[in-house]
């Protein structure tokens, strides 16, 4: 009876993964490194250490350029010119991790940007189960990175992120770094993002009333205090993230770093609507059909 109950939960295991997992798969972990294209020699041998790649590993990396025109192709609407800046130097290292590992960000030298913010927007694009390193060779924005990563992404997993996903990304990323200089807290300012564009997604939230007051409760709830023009911009990026194709589920898996603290934080996102089945995600829901299935079998045969 054991041998029979060992195959059917694995035979049940195996149903859920095939039904979870994206439509893409990965043939193997190597690295898919982006290069800002004006590094100097001298600086893209810092930026090679910071990530942990040797000229000799390159050889058999996937090896990406960004450059300074593509970040004001994707940034111009959104970031002042001086923040871009006149070079693309800032470079990153993606990695694929296996499925439910979620978005991992480290960074070397970035100064405008935070790991929690690279997060969301990732997120936000599309990016699943994969650890990003970015580094820059001096103190920089780290724009280019950005760009980079969903460049590497692409060409990663052999699919196109869509303008839309792109826009609302990139329009996330700044929403995210201008509240951040207004409060004075990068990862509060993360951390109201991603809340508020779990409850929006999850509540399928579209009028501007319903969104502002979503908006108003997280922050205060929170702790942080909006101006009404702040207000009005974050309304105006959750009704664009609104309009695409966001699974809540795999927002909250993905980002599960910055939920995990906003949880430790105290913040209740039933709360605001969110499900246990949201904030916990698939495989967490998967473990409870187990136990109970387990309990069932034992009942059963005694």
């Amino acid at each position: 009876m054991k041998r029979i109950m060992s195959v059917f939960l694995a035979a049940l295991i195996a149903a859920a993964s095939a039904l979870a997992c994206p439509a893409y798969v990965y043939a193997d972990s190597t690295p898919y490194v982006a290069l800002g294209a004006d590094l100097t020699d001298e600086q893209r041998s810092i930026v090679l250490s910071l990530l942990s790649v040797t000229e000799e590993e390159l050889k058999s990396d996937t090896v990406i350029t960004v450059t300074n025109a593509e970040e004001h192709q994707y940034l111009d609407s959104y970031l002042d010119a001086s923040v871009i800046g006149t070079r693309a130097l800032s470079s990153c290292k993606v990695t694929a991790e296996p499925a439910g590992h979620g978005i991992t960000v480290e960074a070397h030298n970035i100064s405008y940007l935070t790991p929690s913010m690279y997060v969301n927007a990732l997120a936000t694009a599309g990016m699943k189960d994969a650890s990003v390193v970015v580094a820059g060779p001096t103190q920089i924005s780290g724009t280019a990175a950005l760009v980079g990563a969903m460049k590497a992404y692409a060409a990663m997993t052999g699919t196109t992120i869509s303008e839309k996903a792109l826009d609302g990304a990139n329009d996330e990323l700044v929403a995210t770094g201008e509240l951040a200089q207004t409060i004075g807290d990068a990862e509060k300012a993360s951390e109201l993002i991603a809340a508020v564009k779990e409850a929006v997604i999850s509540n399928k939230l579209k009028t501007e009333e319903d969104i502002k007051n979503a908006i108003i409760e997280i922050a205060r709830d929170l702790g942080i205090q909006l101006t009404e023009t702040m207000i009005e911009q974050l309304v105006a990026l959750m009704q664009k993230l609104a309009q695409l194709d966001i699974d809540p589920d795999t927002i909250v898996e993905q980002a599960k770093g910055i939920f995990e603290k906003l949880k430790s934080n105290g913040l209740d996102m039933e709360k605001y609507g969110v499900t246990k089945a949201d904030e916990e995600g698939f495989w967490s829901v998967l473990a409870g059909m187990l136990r109970d299935l387990i309990a069932w079998f034992k009942g059963l045969f005694g």
